[in-house]
């Protein structure tokens, strides 16, 4: 609208004036932002945008700031609390997306920007991109490192199942569970799917790895994370970071069995083994028992061949020696015709020897003449020996020798020679010596023997030994009382020391 031609005179006043008719009343800098706002509000109620997240940030509010930009241009963009809680991914630096929303301005700083209700992936590529820059990321960190993946038990007791209880996942786990090996099978219910799914599996798994053993609910020798087949958007839930964490933290070896035999997820490669299909892990987890049942009667077939084997070679062997011995009658037929052959000549010896003896004794004539020489040989035989005296005082020597040296031997044996120097024996009421003050402490009496007779004491409970002579080296000991009986005749004569 034209100002009137007087306005234009007195633009250049120093004093602003309102003039009569003027509809072109200044504004205020808020009314104007405020007016903007409407406009824009009302204008751009509801808008979709498509571009690249730059600029991700989420406030301690809890609220989400970004920015939306293509090829020529960017626009700021801020996502509220209550919305985020309903975010079904991450937001991200760099992810393509379209934004639903309504545009507003900011007059804080005269900008305008879209007020973001709900973010999506733009098409199944941003969100493999998004998938692959995760696996990326967490691959980094060592989640799925094959040398961190353990071996699954070969008979489980019991087996954790997370999936949800409705669907047919479970009822075929279930059945082939029941067809090769039934086994105590405990099902923790979860959302496999939508908003919260990925917190519920997460704290299943988490919930069974923290089970203790022997407690109100079997802990689980495996678990298996099962899910029914779908898009990659169904399967979302397995691909998080908090599923795949929990997977990866879990004390118990873990089974991924999610969709069909295409399909992969995160949670696969966190897991300790794979399945292609919810039934495939069924079957990895248990073997069969017909199989197992057969290969113990195979192995028990196998025992008792071992066993008996070495009986039967046993047999076959000792058969074969025995068959190589000779007989009884062989072995002895030699030493018999030997002995035949002996006792023939023995015989015939015995009957040579009669014969000459025999003869010997028909040529022997005893008379007169030979009796007289054989007596006179005799005695010159006798007169020619000579007794020298000194072979009977070279043995009386010889033997008070050794008579002298048995007599020094048993005076330093006898156990009584001692006495006469001062040491006496002490016996107990049986007779038998003492050598230890224990031993003393268990008689009723003792007997002591000194070199001129015998005195029999009573010994005091209690009683310690006399103390010795004070020395340099040792410390006096106190000094044993001990009760003594009055003397008594000696009951024996000494045999060495004489009455």
């Amino acid at each position: 609208m034209a100002a009137p031609d007087n306005y234009e005179n007195d633009a250049a006043g120093l004093v602003a004036k309102g003039r009569a008719g003027d509809n072109a009343e200044p504004l205020s800098v808020s009314q104007l932002s405020a007016i903007l706002k409407r406009t824009v509000e009302d204008r751009f109620g509801f808008v979709r945008l498509r571009g690249e997240l730059s600029g991700v940030k989420r406030a301690a509010s809890g609220h989400l700031y970004c920015s939306l930009k293509d090829e020529k241009a960017v626009i700021d963009g801020v996502m509220w609390r209550g919305s985020t809680q309903r975010l079904a991914f991450a937001p991200e630096d760099g992810l393509e997306v379209i934004a639903t929303g309504k545009l507003t301005t900011y007059p804080g700083r005269s900008k305008y920007q879209i007020v973001i209700e709900s973010l999506e992936l733009a098409g199944e590529g941003a969100l493999l991109a998004l998938l692959e820059k995760l696996r990326q990321r967490l691959g980094a960190e060592g989640l799925f490192d094959p040398a961190r993946k353990r071996a699954l038990p070969f008979l489980p007791r019991t087996i954790g199942v997370v999936t949800s209880p409705t669907g047919a996942v479970i009822r075929d786990i279930l059945h082939r569970l029941a067809d090769r090996f039934p086994s105590h099978v405990v099902v923790w219910p979860v959302l496999v799917q939508g908003q919260g799914a990925a917190e519920q599996v997460a704290a299943a798994v988490r919930g069974f790895s923290d089970l203790p053993p022997g407690g109100p609910v079997p802990r689980p020798d495996i678990v298996i994370v099962a899910r029914g087949g779908g898009s990659i958007e169904d399967l979302w839930s397995f691909n998080e970071e908090i599923v795949v964490r929990a997977i990866a933290e879990c004390t118990i070896p873990v089974i991924s069995a999610v969709g069909h035999e295409t399909d992969t997820t995160l949670a696969d490669y966190a897991a300790d083994r794979r399945a292609p299909t919810p039934t495939a892990a069924a079957e990895i987890a248990v073997p069969v028992r017909a199989d197992l049942a057969a290969t113990l009667h195979d192995f028990t077939g196998r025992q008792r061949r071992a066993i008996a084997r070495p009986v039967a070679l046993g047999r076959e062997r000792l058969a074969a020696r025995a068959d190589r011995l000779p007989r009884i009658e062989a072995l002895l037929q030699p030493q018999a015709q030997k002995l035949d052959e002996l006792t023939e000549r023995l015989r015939r010896g015995l009957a040579d020897r009669a014969a000459n003896g025999r003869e010997a004794l028909g040529r022997l004539r005893l008379t007169d003449a030979v009796l007289t020489r054989t007596l006179r040989d005799a005695r010159q035989r006798f007169a020619q020996a000579r007794l020298s005296p000194q072979l009977v005082e070279n043995r009386v020597l010889r033997e008070r020798e050794r008579l002298s040296a048995l007599e020094r031997l048993h005076i330093s044996l006898n156990p009584r020679a001692p006495l006469a120097r001062g040491f006496v024996l002490i016996r107990g009421e049986s007779g038998q010596l003492i050598r230890k003050r224990k031993d003393a402490g268990r008689e009723a009496r003792l007997s002591i023997e000194f070199a001129d007779g015998t005195l029999d004491v009573a010994p005091v409970e209690g009683a310690v030994p006399p103390a010795p002579p004070p020395s340099s080296s040792a410390k006096p000991k106190r000094r044993t009382t001990r009760s003594v009986a009055p003397e008594q005749p000696p009951v024996q004569d000494d045999l060495f020391g004489g009455a």
